[in-house]
């Protein structure tokens, strides 16, 4: 599902620079421009950890109370096989339906409103990831978060200091996401562990790539918004949510990769 959602994203039209420019334009020195583009994006990566410390905490509460998630998350049905209860489905489901209310609603709802939809997303995902990591030992998930957040500080370092333009390697990272998205749906009917691994192996590839290439959209974003418009506010959320996004599901296929079973 996360992996759906980053690619709704990459391609959605309110993601496009375009659609940031503000009413008033200001003429602004490369120095000025460069200011603003760094406050911005200071904004951008505090929601973003804001939004991460939630999905930490939150899937710390429910992983180490694992009895009662499951209680809650999974019943049994007419045959004891266990299936996903109401609150199951709303914790698979209710995320997409977060960034599309998001999305679409972005020119309609107050940046109050996207601020609370995006904790509430970052909450629900708690949730979410409190299922799987109880399928992992606490060692694994420590180290590979701790490798990830390395890996993404590095290619966003990369994304914001390089001259040269990656809209075209962005291009290729997004027909590599797709790529993985079709090759895991044939992967539901195959169940091939050796699939699994070359699919997380590039997933790691194709987020650590997404990572520079949308933190230099987002700088250039940054460096042409007006500081006094009020809708700046929204435009932050949606960059902090597409960059929560690439490190989510980086996090995922290093887990996937490296995480030890229980």
């Amino acid at each position: 599902m996360e992996i759906l959602i980053v690619l709704f994203m990459e391609n959605n039209i309110n993601l496009s620079k375009d659609n940031y420019r503000t009413e008033k334009v200001t003429v602004l020195s490369e120095f000025e421009r460069g200011a603003v583009a760094k406050s911005f994006m200071s904004n951008v990566f505090l929601w973003m950890f804001g939004a991460l410390a939630i999905t930490g905490v939150t899937a710390y509460i429910f992983a180490s109370n694992a009895d009662t998630l499951l209680s809650f998350m999974f019943a049994p049905n007419a045959v004891g096989r266990l299936v996903p209860t109401g609150l199951g489905y709303l914790v698979i489901f209710a995320p997409l339906g977060f960034v599309l209310l998001m999305s679409f609603g972005y020119q309609r709802l107050s940046a109050s409103v996207m601020a609370l939809l995006f904790v509430l997303y970052a909450l629900i995902n708690g949730i979410s990831f409190s299922v799987i990591l109880l399928g992992y030992t606490a060692s694994s998930v420590a180290t590979c978060f701790f490798s990830s957040a390395a890996m993404f500080g590095v290619m966003a370092v990369m994304g914001y200091t390089t001259k040269k333009d990656l809209t075209g390697f962005g291009s290729i990272m997004i027909m590599g996401l797709i790529g993985i998205i079709v090759a895991s749906v044939i992967n539901m009917f195959l169940h091939s562990s050796q699939m699994e691994y070359v699919i997380s192996f590039i997933g790691v590839l194709v987020f650590t790539g997404l990572t520079a290439y949308d933190v230099q959209k987002l700088k250039n974003i940054g460096a042409g918004v007006n500081v006094e418009d009020p809708t700046i506010r929204k435009v932050a959320i949606m960059g902090a949510l597409n960059l929560y996004l690439d490190f989510i599901n980086l996090f995922l296929m290093m887990l996937r990769l490296f995480g030890r079973r229980r």
